[in-house]
Formats: C-alpha cells, structure tokens, sequence
C-alpha cells in the first residue's frame, strides 16, 4: 500500500522519522484474510433478522436500512446515480443500498481478493461494477464520476504511523517511508492539525478523505472505532469508553487496527469546502434499553453468548463515529 509522495521544501516533521513504525493491514488482506467470522462488524451483526443485536434497538431491520433512513435526512439518495463503497466486507450494506434503490450504479472496490469474491456471492443479481485494487492508489480523478463513496467501519485498516514511545509497537518493526512523515508534516501545516508529541497518526485515513475531496465527491460516508467517542453521562458507569484523543491499537487476528481522530478528518474535510454532520452510531441506531439489555449491562460476567454479544453491541454503538460530509 502506497502514498502519494508530497514535495516541498518544509523542514522535516517534529517529530524524528525514526520515532515512528508504521501499522498497516495490507499484505494480511491481500494474502492472508479467509475469514471475517472472529471479525464481527456492526453491520454483519444486523444482517440476520434473528440476530441477538436486533433486540437491542427500538427498529429491528439491518443496518443498511438504518442508514439510509439517517442520510435521507441530509441528503436525497433518489438523485445519487453512481456509488462507490470501499471495503464492502461482505456486501451486507450495498445489499440494502440497492433493495431500496435499485436505480443506482454501485461499485465495490476492495483490496482482499477473498472479500471481493464474497461480495461478488452476495450482489451476484445486482448491477455491481467489482474491482480488486488498493483505494489509496487511486487518483482523485479516477473518483469523479460518483455522487457518493462510502468507507464503513473500515478505517482503521488503513496505514497508521504508530509512536514508538507506544510500548505495543514491539511487533512492527517496520519503518515508515520518508514521504509519509514529510506527509504527515504537510498535513499538520496545510489544514493546521495538531499532533501531540507521542500521538498515533491515521495518515492513511487523511490520505483517502483528502483524495475524496480534492475529487469533489458531492457525498462522502465514513465511520470506524473512535479515539474520541463519548457515552452520555447516563451509561458512563456501563460502558467503559475513555476518550484519549490519541488512535488506539486494536489487536485482531493476524493483525492490528487502530481507532479513527475524527476530529483530524473533519477539519481536513471542512478546509476543502464540506460540511460536516458527525456523531455516533447510536444516533441511528437507537438502543431499545429493555429488561434483556438492561440485564446485560449490568452483569460483570456474561452467563450467555447472547449477553456478550448485546454487550459488545452496545459498547460499539458508542464507540463507533460516522462522519457524513456534504459538498457546499
């Protein structure tokens, strides 16, 4: 996986090259993913009508369903003639897309060959354009020619300059090219974004918001795990969600993801002329806070694989940030 180089004459970042290991998801998606099934994705999660975590919230339907009900309010879908979904897991979410608006051209670009086949199962009666290449080696515009991209709870996968003063960067050692600290230096300068002196940097994220706005891409969905998501008050007790503000590391099989700085995305997007709706997934997703949730919550130890699992549900509802950027 690859970045643009950015030229220019500025004095190297604060911090030293040397200072940094870089995290990325790519050779394990190309080469080593078989299976999401230890991976379970909100969205997964909603696919099927038994699901526990249906349950859980007020309106039981998938999630794709939820999320369009939420951006018919910002924006007017029936207008949207070509979407672009990036890293489409299974295809769950461009299944409901196109249940409800089956007038769209969608196209599902994704880096793993294995995740791509599924998608191609899933959408196998739908128009679908399929591409197997990595998003970040696109060129702005290769992107203008859609209404709409989206990039669910994927994020995290993308490159990340870890610090090295971080004690869990022991298992990478690799060191980040030159031309991703001058990046994210230009970065830091061009849209004024602070980097503290021991804070992860999601530049693969800001390198793919950056390249969707600099295409013009009237709509632009994105959502992950938040280093700056904050329950309310009312379930602060419940759910154990401290904001750091500093991306954190999400050891998963075969490899590590780590949590979005939205904030960083925001800004970068609102500098290029967007704006910006943010929030988190329980926004959309309503809880349904009743006896079996309740019950869940409380107990320390789970008794059942229905009580883990709606309690992982509700922690990701909070945890969980979407970034929806309109065009101005």
């Amino acid at each position: 996986m690859m970045h643009n180089t950015i030229h220019g004459t500025h004095k190297r970042f604060y911090m030293k090259p040397n200072r940094y290991f870089l995290n990325s998801t790519a050779q394990y998606h190309i080469s080593h993913l078989t299976s999401l099934g230890w991976e379970l994705t909100v969205c997964n999660a909603l696919a099927v009508e038994t699901s526990p975590c249906r349950k859980a919230l007020k309106t039981n339907t998938s999630f794709g369903v939820h999320l369009c009900r939420f951006l018919e309010k910002h924006m007017n879908l029936h207008d949207v003639k070509n979407v672009l979904e990036v890293g489409g897991g299974l295809g769950y979410l461009m299944r409901d897309i196109l249940n409800q608006y089956p007038r769209i051209q969608a196209t599902m670009l994704d880096i793993s060959p294995f995740l791509l086949q599924k998608q191609i199962e899933t959408l196998s009666d739908r128009r679908v354009i399929f591409r197997e290449m990595d998003f970040l080696s696109m060129e702005p515009d290769e992107l203008r020619v859609f209404d709409f991209v989206i990039l669910n709870e994927n994020l995290g996968d993308f490159p990340t300059l870890v610090c090295a003063s971080d004690a869990k960067t022991v298992d990478l050692p690799v060191l980040p090219p030159d031309a991703l600290i001058d990046q994210a230096e230009e970065y830091r300068r061009r849209y004024g974004l602070t980097f503290g002196p021991s804070e992860n940097i999601n530049i693969g994220a800001l390198d793919a918001v950056e390249k969707l706005c600099r295409a013009n891409v009237p709509y632009i969905y994105l959502s992950e795990h938040s280093c700056e998501a904050l329950p309310p008050e009312e379930l602060s007790g419940v759910l154990k969600i401290i904001p750091s503000g500093n991306p954190e590391r999400i050891s998963l099989k075969g490899h590590a993801e780590y949590t979005i700085n939205f904030s960083h995305l925001q800004t970068l997007a609102e500098k290029n002329g967007y704006r910006a709706e943010r929030g988190l997934f329980a926004d959309f997703l309503i809880p349904d806070f009743n006896d079996t949730v309740r019950a869940a919550l409380r107990t320390a130890s789970p008794v059942s694989d229905e009580q883990e699992i709606i309690q992982q549900f509700i922690y990701d509802l909070y945890k969980y940030e979407y970034l929806l950027l309109i065009k101005r």
